[in-house]
């Protein structure tokens, strides 16, 4: 089979990353939010936006089931799909940061590798990794999505909590425990973290 990879050259543009910096006046990051469905990840994310969005940031989410509704359609729940699920997003968010825009991701992004994939992808310096901490049974109990229920009774295969681990951050940028501390106090742990980083 031809390799049809020998026959890419990428080309040079003549605006790059750091003009975009300097002339945006803050810096690009990747902000990615994991945990199990139902943790509050999508919610996090949205709040945590129109703060950026309200300071003058450009920003932008990359949720899980609107991913899954165009770019990545084509993918299912397997193993092999999560990853390149994954992958997928973590090339996109590198074009976003390339862009000068402050991303932010909400999957559950189960596995460690991963998620390593994404930070070694875009950069330790562009990346942020936040666990949406939140115990099973409390996600089971809110089931916004009546998709615990669904697992449970076997309409849904490859389930993360279920019946498909979760591996846990070993080292996250940030815990924030969505059972114990509102809404409010989870967002105002994530400004005072990241908005400093993003500042020039």
């Amino acid at each position: 089979m031809e390799d049809y990879n020998r026959n890419i050259i990428p080309h040079t543009h003549v605006i790059k990353a750091d003009d975009r910096i300097k002339k945006n006046g803050f810096k690009p990051y990747l902000i990615w939010f994991t945990g199990l469905s139902g943790s509050g990840k999508s919610t996090l994310a949205s709040a945590l936006e129109s703060h950026f969005f309200n300071q003058g940031y450009y920003t932008y989410i990359l949720d899980g089931d609107n991913i899954r509704s165009g770019l990545n359609k084509d993918l299912d729940f397997s193993n092999e799909s999560r990853k390149e699920n994954i992958r997928r997003i973590a090339e996109v968010s590198r074009l976003f940061i390339d862009a000068g825009v402050i991303v932010l991701t909400a999957f559950i992004s189960p596995f460690r590798s991963d998620r390593k994939f994404a930070k070694d992808l875009v950069g330790q310096e562009n990346f942020f990794e936040i666990h949406v901490d939140c115990p099973l049974e409390i996600c089971e109990k809110r089931d916004v999505k009546g998709l615990y229920k669904k697992a449970r009774a076997g309409e849904i295969k490859n389930f993360t909590g279920i019946d498909s681990p979760f591996e846990t951050p070993e080292t996250p940028d940030l815990v924030v425990d969505t059972n114990r501390d509102s809404l409010e106090s989870c967002l105002n742990q994530l400004i005072e973290e990241i908005e400093p980083r993003v500042k020039i």
